[in-house]
């Protein structure tokens, strides 16, 4: 018989977390270090930004915090109590921590209707719900993501929504086992630009008004400065800067962190590059 842990301080906490790959080519095995001693607490109400570029890691720690990826050392707690990989165990952490994938349209399932997506966690976490209250809470849920009125939207299925409106559904989805934190891979990476804000904004709202925990993973900067309280600099696998998101946004210490922030779009400068040409013709 094992013996839970008692229970720490409030958060879901990444504890030296190592993710290494074998990689064989030919007769050669060489090993990658996707995720390289990551530590960090995200707590209840609070937003934690994630940022680096493409294959620097920031995926892996998700899916391990989703516990759909196995560590090599290192691992996850919620509430002090390590995470579960299997059983009634894990299905209980899933009810608190959920995952909402950069693609929604590859992780709603195309042959079924909205309404479908968001009672089926609802069943699978509350089986004594009745199908009544199944049905009412779904409603619900899909005007707390501002998809109104939920009768429009209900029984259609995910092609017929826009990349804004299912990435919606994907957050209600989320919402609906009884989340308390939420980690968001990317979230509005493969959407419009016009549409982004909206949905970063509904993030942050709930974040509010919820009191979520939310680990926002991103490549973006600016977006991570305006909608996190702490930002973290993903490198190789290594987290090379952290600290407050005005203080890494205005006054970064490593050079990754300012070559980040070279590549961002800068308005100002825009205009600066703009007026130079217009005078050069």
């Amino acid at each position: 018989m094992t013996t839970r842990e008692p229970v720490g301080e409030p958060g879901l906490e990444a504890r030296r977390l190592v993710r290494d790959y074998r990689i064989r080519s030919g007769l050669r095995t060489s090993t990658l270090h996707a995720v390289a001693d990551v530590s960090f607490t995200i707590r209840p109400g609070r937003t934690i930004a994630l940022v680096g570029e493409s294959g620097s890691g920031k995926s892996t720690v998700a899916r391990i915090l989703s516990r759909l990826e196995t560590t090599t050392s290192g691992g996850v707690l919620l509430d002090g109590v390590a995470a579960p990989m299997r059983g009634a165990a894990l299905e209980r952490y899933r009810s608190r921590v959920q995952l909402v994938f950069q693609d929604p349209f590859a992780s709603l399932n195309p042959f079924h209707t909205i309404l479908h997506h968001i009672e089926r966690p609802l069943r699978i976490h509350n089986p004594r719900m009745s199908a009544s209250e199944v049905r009412s809470r779904a409603h619900e849920l899909l005007e707390r993501v501002q998809l109104t009125p939920s009768s429009r939207y209900a029984d259609r299925r995910p092609h017929e929504l826009s990349g804004g409106q299912r990435q919606r559904v994907a957050i209600a989805r989320a919402l609906a086992p009884g989340a308390t934190y939420i980690v968001a891979d990317e979230p509005v990476s493969m959407l419009d630009v016009s549409i982004r804000l909206g949905v970063l904004n509904l993030l942050a709202e709930l974040q509010r008004s919820e009191g979520l925990g939310v680990l926002y993973i991103t490549h973006d900067l600016a977006t991570a400065r305006h909608f996190s309280d702490e930002i973290l600099v993903m490198y190789r696998g290594e987290i090379v800067e952290r600290g407050d998101a005005d203080t890494v946004i205005l006054n970064p210490q490593h050079a990754y962190t300012r070559t980040l922030l070279d590549a961002a779009a800068d308005p100002d400068r825009l205009g600066r590059l703009r007026e130079e040409v217009r005078r050069s013709q």
